[in-house]
């Protein structure tokens, strides 16, 4: 039985424990001759136990029939119930667990995509297969306002960093993910009608325009995996939340019809790491880049006791700052404000994940 086995539904909480590391605890103890590898008696478990006693192990992967003198050390972990519940704010709020994976790659990010589509994850994507980019996504029929949203994208790079642009009437983005569908591909779509939130969807085939033209756009989520490496902590993918969003003063550079103000999202970051957490996000000029506002959430028009106008609320600790990166919600706010006729973009939080690394090297 392999205690090493791939799982990419493994939580935050899972302490990942391979044969090498169980021997390095037990240094006295061998395999018993003829033992499968990663199998031990009872009395190699009990020592094993009072030495990590918070040890949880990978499921088997494969069903043996156990021996009578052996213990499968895989047996001992218990796959938690999906989906479970958070409360918040008084609603129960379906929450299907983030996928992490140690070794990101075109195939991970396909089976993610697949979960996506046949509706088994419909959580935000905040730590969802980190080193690989995410995008906002917006949609406009053909015409007009399609073309003011392509210049106001030029136009507020920082809050619109424009990555690729469909074809006419194609839900296929043939640079970032061309086996993926934008149709079913985002773990949860908005759709906005005459200027305003019309509903909520997994699934927007049945209204997707024929003439439609589909913007994708760099999202921050995209360096989650370049701060988890660096050791700057998520809190709210560690809590199980989105990242709160607010609306601020800053109004946008204006193009066509199509005006309105800035949206950020929140971070905490703890004080001695700001300097990294800087540094490592304006190398992603294409995912909003660094942050535009540390520590003065006033200037901003930002009261953090309110609650944040979308995601969930974070605490900002004592040893943290509150830093504020441009936010991929601005063209949904720009949207509203300009009373388009109809829209679909991404529900805020829910991206989607394409087959690029988040740096772009590949």
């Amino acid at each position: 039985m392999n205690a090493q086995g791939d799982d990419p539904c493994r939580d935050l909480t899972e302490t990942t424990v391979t044969t090498d590391i169980l021997r390095n605890v037990l240094p006295s103890l061998q395999p018993q001759e003829g033992s499968p590898a990663n199998t031990f008696t009872e009395s190699e478990f009990q020592k094993l136990q009072a030495v990590m006693p918070n040890l949880t192990l990978r499921p088997p992967e494969t069903q043996t029939k156990d021996d009578a003198k052996l213990l499968n050390i895989c047996e001992r972990w218990e796959r938690p119930e999906r989906p479970y519940s958070l409360e918040r704010k008084g609603a129960t709020l379906n929450w299907y667990g983030a996928p992490t994976f140690s070794h990101p790659d075109i195939l991970v990010t396909r089976t993610f995509r697949q979960r996506v589509r046949s509706g088994e994850f419909t959580g935000p994507t905040n730590g969802v297969c980190p080193g690989m980019l995410q995008c906002n996504l917006v949609v406009l029929p053909q015409g007009p306002i399609a073309f003011d949203f392509f210049l106001f994208c030029q136009r507020n790079p920082q809050a619109c960093p424009l990555l690729e642009v469909c074809d006419v009437g194609s839900a296929i983005p043939t640079l970032l993910a061309p086996t993926a569908d934008l149709r079913t591909d985002c773990p949860k779509y908005a759709v906005y009608r005459s200027g305003k939130l019309h509903e909520e969807r997994n699934d927007v085939r049945d209204i997707w325009p024929e003439n439609s033209v589909a913007f994708l756009i760099g999202c921050s989520f995209s360096y989650d995996g370049a701060l988890q490496k660096a050791g700057i902590p998520l809190r709210s993918a560690e809590q199980g939340k989105n990242v709160p969003m607010y609306r601020t003063n800053l109004p946008c550079r204006p193009a066509g019809r199509l005006k309105g103000n800035i949206v950020v999202s929140m971070k905490p970051i703890p004080a001695m790491q700001i300097s990294r957490h800087v540094e490592i996000t304006s190398q992603f000029r294409h995912a909003h880049g660094g942050p535009i506002c540390i520590g003065r959430p006033d200037i901003l028009g930002i009261d953090l006791n309110n609650p944040p106008e979308w995601g969930d609320h974070v605490n900002v600790l004592p040893d943290e700052i509150p830093v504020f990166h441009a936010c991929g919600v601005t063209p949904q706010t720009v949207l509203m404000d300009s009373q388009v006729p109809f829209a679909i973009t991404h529900a805020a939080g829910h991206m989607f994940v394409t087959d690029r690394r988040a740096d772009l090297s590949d």
